[in-house]
């Protein structure tokens, strides 16, 4: 399985937009992937902003390719979050996972 990680962060006023549109639209996306595996999503204040870590698990590489095309290791950002976020990771990591205990 294949952790694929992600940061981006947004002001206080616009962290809760961030967190629905994530809740809605991306979960609506990644629902459709074949060899999605599921996907948490954690935030943390500070410094009067909202940090967000998205990790989102798939099968394979050639899953996160479905969701994020062949250029897989650039982050996805749609219009409406790239509205709400300051600023964002460009690139993504992704991991091999070694352990699951879930």
């Amino acid at each position: 399985m294949i952790a694929r990680m992600w940061i981006g962060w947004a002001p206080l006023a616009t962290a809760d937009d961030y967190q629905r549109h994530y809740e809605a639209e991306v979960a609506s996306h990644l629902r459709q992937v074949a060899g999605f595996r599921g996907a948490r999503l954690f935030r943390v204040e500070e410094a009067g902003e909202v940090r967000f870590t998205s990790i989102t698990f798939f099968d394979s590489l050639d899953a996160v390719r479905g969701f994020a095309g062949s250029n897989y290791e650039l982050a996805v950002v749609e219009d409406e979050a790239a509205r709400v976020l300051s600023r964002w990771d460009e690139r993504v990591t992704h991991h091999e996972v070694a352990v699951d205990l879930l």
